[in-house]
């Protein structure tokens, strides 16, 4: 499904035939490039080098260690949902970033200093000053000529931080900043600025349209992810921002809690009605939560988590067949919905629909 906080990484598909390409403009014989192969139009193809996934050279670089696996899902696949509104799968060829080097990435995440004069986040200042940037992510997307491939467009990610966690001193307690939202916004499109200028300086950079999309990343103990708050789009050549287009993406949790606003009473309700009848029918659950993301108010999809106590088999294969009945009854039908079942020894079932589809397809992961 397309749900930005899906279960699935970068949305690419599995290995399949293809032609052997070259990538760049001029043909090697050294090197045999060739394509993933593509299953569905919604998805990019993949670059695969010497019988080798292309994997990014700066993946997992963050200033420090992001206890909010959330914050990474949401950052990877709501990027890749933003590339798709600009360079389209059926267009393009989706390839892990190759011209930002861990070395620089590490860089341009510290702080800027005499010993690292290109980092991004700020002089170290009394009283303290926080780390605005947190993760860089590089996409690239190429195009076919041929039997060569050539980069024809990139999308750079920036995570901002909401809350800056921090120590005065070795091993002593860790300290939060919190970082308004108006600081979120005027620190991350300007760190875009300058992000913008140093890609241009790269020759193989200059004359590709280049999209920057900024992230807010959520707090450590949040139950959700970040969300994507604006991006640009920069044709070739493009040096400065001149436009930047605003994403109203907010993620919420189901149930909501006591004293907060919720995103749609009849989504709230859907949901409460289905948790309710699961839980009747079912008495062995440890608890029944979703995560749902909205744009301009409209739900975008819903990922259910249960959790359960079964040990039986056939506990599993009841239950998973009671909820194709009760998600199609009662959860939200115009958007796409996600359902995993699990317990601590793991996955039991997953489920899934996509927006307007009636029905639920599901699997049942048995145990041998």
């Amino acid at each position: 499904m397309a749900l930005s906080i899906a279960l699935m990484g970068v949305l690419l598909v599995a290995c399949g035939s293809a032609d052997n390409l070259n990538t760049g403009s001029k043909s090697s014989n050294s090197s045999k490039t060739e394509l993933t192969g593509q299953t569905d139009s919604g998805y990019y193809q993949g670059v695969i080098k010497n019988g080798h996934y292309q994997t990014s050279k700066s993946r997992g670089v963050s200033v420090s260690q992001v206890s909010n696996q959330l914050n990474i899902k949401g950052f990877e696949n709501g990027l890749l949902n933003i590339s798709k509104e600009e360079f389209s799968t059926k267009k393009y060829v989706f390839q892990e970033g190759q011209y930002l080097s861990t070395a620089k990435v590490e860089n341009w995440l510290g702080r800027k200093s005499k010993s690292n004069p290109t980092g991004l986040n700020p002089k170290k200042g009394s009283p303290y000053v926080p780390n605005y940037l947190s993760q860089i992510s590089e996409q690239d997307f190429m195009t076919e000529n041929g039997r060569n491939l050539s980069l024809s467009g990139m999308t750079i990610g920036l995570a901002i931080n909401s809350v800056d966690y921090y120590t005065k001193k070795t091993d002593g307690p860790t300290l939060e900043a919190d970082i308004s939202d108006a600081q979120v916004n005027k620190q991350g499109k300007a760190i875009a600025a300058k992000v913008l200028k140093r890609l241009r300086a790269q020759k193989a950079l200059k004359n590709i349209p280049i999209v920057i999309a900024l992230y807010k990343q959520a707090s450590d103990d949040s139950l959700v992810g970040g969300n994507f708050f604006a991006y640009a789009v920069n044709d070739g050549g493009a040096t400065k921002i001149s436009k930047w287009t605003k994403v109203n993406q907010k993620n919420y949790v189901f149930p909501i809690q006591s004293g907060k606003k919720s995103p749609s009473k009849t989504d709230e309700d859907a949901f409460d009605n289905f948790k309710s009848q699961v839980q009747n029918f079912f008495p062995n659950l440890s608890g029944v939560t979703a995560q749902a993301q909205y744009s301009d108010g409209t739900l975008n999809g819903m990922k259910v988590s249960i959790t359960t106590q079964f040990y039986s088999q056939t506990e599993i294969i009841s239950f998973t067949q009671y909820l194709q009945q009760a998600a199609q009854k009662y959860l939200p039908s115009n958007a796409p919905i996600d359902i995993t079942v699990q317990s601590t020894d793991g996955i039991q079932s997953f489920l899934s629909r996509n927006a307007g589809e009636k029905n639920f397809t599901s699997h049942i992961f048995n145990s041998y």
